[in-house]
């Protein structure tokens, strides 16, 4: 398919040059996109996993990763707006669904019961 879309493009250069540009964009911009991914991951990953943590360490990481998320900057080029933006995410979606998934936390409850588990098994 894609030699029909090029030997179509052969008739009209300017046709063809805008072609070749805007692939030749996307191939340099797969890097960058591959880091912007990586990047939204991490702080997904990071607020997802750790929302209902007790270490000093784990609530710090919490802390960063939901005011990257939670920030509405959109100036800032590796601001959470910025990188859904850029990735073609709509990071009000986004937002909602993880504001979703950390209120149904595990119950407190639960944890209770399985240290008293260990505690009697022991």
């Amino acid at each position: 398919m894609s030699e029909n879309n090029l030997h179509n493009l052969s008739n009209d250069s300017s046709v063809s040059g805008q072609y070749f540009d805007t692939m030749r964009r996307s191939e340099h911009l797969e890097p960058e996109k591959a880091l912007l991914i990586a990047l939204l991951e991490d702080a997904i990953d990071n607020y997802r996993k750790l929302t209902a943590t007790r270490d000093r360490q784990g609530k710090e990481q919490f802390r960063e990763a939901e005011a990257w998320i939670m920030a509405r900057d959109d100036k800032w080029i590796f601001g959470f707006d910025s990188v859904c933006e850029l990735l073609g995410l709509d990071p009000d979606y986004i937002r909602r669904g993880l504001r979703e998934h950390g209120a149904k936390r595990p119950d407190e409850g639960e944890g209770r019961r399985q240290r008293f588990r260990r505690r009697r098994a022991a």
